[in-house]
């Protein structure tokens, strides 16, 4: 069970708090983001918070004043005298604004991807119909796996991650059928090629590292894929993402209350 700091709700039109809703399933986006040490930080923020303003208006969730509420409700539940180490979760629906702080668990070595046929509504969304991938995370431990979710016999990405696929020190990744995080964009800008092409599991045998990419993650090695009996051959492209990721969370700012 993920360990909560905090769970809470608010009307969007008056920011009025209300009983929280996590809103699962409803028809709305959130983003999950990283925030660490004292005063907090946030990893990616000002990324986070443009896309999900930018979703949102794709799903008609709108009001002039959406960006400076979301932004009163964060200063509004963090402190300056905490030590972070947690994901932030920010979800909306037409009605309410949700946040939620919960323990950032660290990804394992040891760690290994379970294949599921599954295919999230409208995947370039980070939208909130997720109850069936939350169906299969909370019997599992998340340190050290996750799901992979397969569509018509391709890999597209995990239940909380991107993923990049390694072969002779080139990076791939799924043509389509994901959401590109916030992480993902940011390695986009330090990898000079990531190849687009179909991840068919027929053929995933042939990739020598599998990454995971996200807020939670941050940067994670698969080292199992137990129903194909793929296994990790290497760690070389892992060690290289990590060195990037370290330089960008040591240039974090903290967030301004």
């Amino acid at each position: 069970m993920a360990t909560y700091l905090l769970k809470k709700s608010y009307q969007l039109k008056n920011l009025k708090e209300i009983e929280f809703h996590d809103l699962w399933g409803d028809h709305g986006i959130f983003t999950t983001m990283w925030i660490f040490g004292r005063p907090g930080k946030i990893l990616f923020f000002k990324n986070h918070l443009n896309n999900l303003i930018k979703s949102l208006e794709e799903y008609k969730i709108t009001k002039k004043s959406l960006r400076a509420d979301i932004l009163a409700i964060i200063k509004k539940n963090l402190s300056k005298k905490k030590r972070y180490n947690h994901l932030l979760r920010i979800a909306l629906n037409k009605k309410i604004i949700s946040i939620s702080l919960r323990k950032r668990i660290k990804p394992k070595l040891n760690f290994n991807l379970k294949l599921v046929k599954l295919k999230r509504e409208k995947p370039e969304y980070k939208n909130l119909k997720y109850k069936k991938i939350l169906s299969y995370l909370s019997k599992m431990d998340n340190s050290q796996s996750d799901i992979g979710l397969v569509f018509n016999k391709r890999l597209l990405e995990t239940g909380t991650s991107n993923l990049l696929f390694v072969k002779d020190q080139k990076f791939f990744t799924p043509k389509k059928g994901y959401y590109k995080g916030n992480t993902y964009k940011f390695f986009k800008t330090r990898i000079k090629k990531i190849i687009k092409k179909d991840i068919l599991l027929k053929e995933i045998n042939d990739y020598d590292e599998i990454l995971l990419l996200g807020s939670g993650k941050g940067v994670t090695s698969v080292k199992t894929i137990n129903e194909i009996k793929w296994k990790r051959k290497n760690l070389d492209k892992f060690r290289f993402l990590s060195k990037h990721y370290n330089a960008a969370i040591n240039k974090c700012n903290s967030y301004r209350f």
